[in-house]
């Protein structure tokens, strides 16, 4: 993981430039972007340094490869059911890179690639898949919490990580991500409103990615920039192009910047599409049409950069073809290393939920090792 570690804040905005933020703010419902499709940029001068852009576009490739051997683990009986996320790479890892180590993350189930991202291993990833308890435990050296599936809780356990560290005096900061669908939640204006009181070091992720499961965003709410939903909370809102990775990065990086100042919350809406199924086992023709998603696979965020890349001279032909390889390597070690992990027993389900087992637990756990005969 060394070699594709987060880029932590090589790039952070210093304090003066943080007095004008947001810069980005949702004037219009367009998404402040840097990288037009085509892989263009229409003003070179506010890209990042060569270096970040390549080490976006090495952890973009790296989640993406993930993505597509998960679809083939899956259909060989190897991985469990889980939630792809191709063509929201730009935005999983735009956000991820931003932050550090020391700094807590909260992914939904969706968030896989923003977790690789931060530097959980990618062996580790696939038991949590594999509902193996090897896959339970998140690292030591990392504040990754578990992959939420209930929607939109971890947004006010987030604000709670985020006021510990103000509390303890560091610099540290909180991310959290959710759908364009768990933002009609409760949970999610509750805890806006919390941190914007309190000026809680934490980052919002909104991940509009066009559908709640099978809801499209147009239905679930009659808003269209959901970044304006921090006015109400008397917070920073910032609409990003989601597809553009040195956007997203950007707007990230002056946010964390900006919650390590004390300057408080921020929310980011980037601005995406889910292009395969809401998970592996789901058929997204039975809910929407080529119609929906036509023009989303020229917006690729790989393919963008990867054009950008190959223009300036950043990447070659030649370097492209070893990082894949590299990525490739990689990934089948830590699938060797997932497979020697023990299948786990029926019962192990229920050791992991609190330190001291209540009562209910203990008898549940009796009830399954006399159902699996025990």
């Amino acid at each position: 993981m060394t070699k594709l570690s987060a880029i932590s804040n090589t790039a952070a905005p210093t304090p003066d430039a943080l007095t004008d933020f947001p810069r980005h703010a949702p004037a219009t419902d367009i998404p402040f972007q840097l990288l037009a499709p085509d892989g263009t940029a229409p003003n070179p001068d506010a890209l990042p340094d060569p270096q970040i852009r390549l080490s976006l576009y090495r952890h973009m490739r790296r989640i993406r490869h993930f993505d597509e051997r998960g679809w083939v683990l899956y259909r060989t009986g190897r991985l469990g059911v889980f939630p792809p996320f191709k063509g929201m790479e730009g935005s999983q890892v735009g956000t991820a890179a931003a932050l550090t180590s020391d700094d807590w993350l909260f992914p939904t189930y969706r968030d896989t690639g923003a977790a690789l991202t931060l530097g959980l291993p990618i062996a580790r990833t696939l038991a949590y898949w594999r509902t193996s308890p090897h896959g339970w435990h998140m690292p030591e050296h990392l504040k990754v919490l578990p992959f939420y599936i209930p929607i939109a809780t971890q947004y006010p356990h987030a604000v709670g990580a985020a006021l510990a560290e103000q509390r303890k005096g560091t610099k540290n900061v909180a991310m959290a991500y959710i759908g364009d669908g768990g933002s009609s939640e409760g949970d999610f204006h509750e805890a806006l409103n919390f941190a914007g009181a309190l000026n809680a070091p934490c980052i919002f992720i909104l991940q509009n990615n066009g559908w709640a499961i099978s809801v499209p965003t147009r239905t679930q709410t009659r808003a269209v920039n959901l970044a304006r939903r921090a006015d109400g909370y008397g917070i920073p809102g910032v609409r990003v192009d989601g597809n553009d990775v040195l956007a997203t990065y950007q707007v990230t990086a002056e946010a964390v910047a900006r919650a390590r100042a004390g300057q408080g919350p921020t929310l980011i809406e980037t601005v995406t599409y889910r292009i395969a199924a809401h998970t592996v086992a789901d058929d997204p023709t039975r809910y929407r049409t080529d119609a929906d998603t036509a023009g989303w696979a020229e917006k690729d965020p790989i393919t963008r950069l990867r054009v950008h890349l190959l223009a300036e001279g950043i990447l070659t032909e030649d370097s492209d073809a070893a990082l894949l390889k590299e990525i490739a390597e990689e990934f089948e070690a830590a699938l060797n290393e997932a497979d020697t992990y023990p299948e786990p027993e029926p019962a192990e389900i229920l050791d992991h939920v609190f330190a001291e087992p209540t009562p209910q637990l203990v008898a549940q756990r009796a009830e399954i090792l006399r159902e699996v005969g025990e």
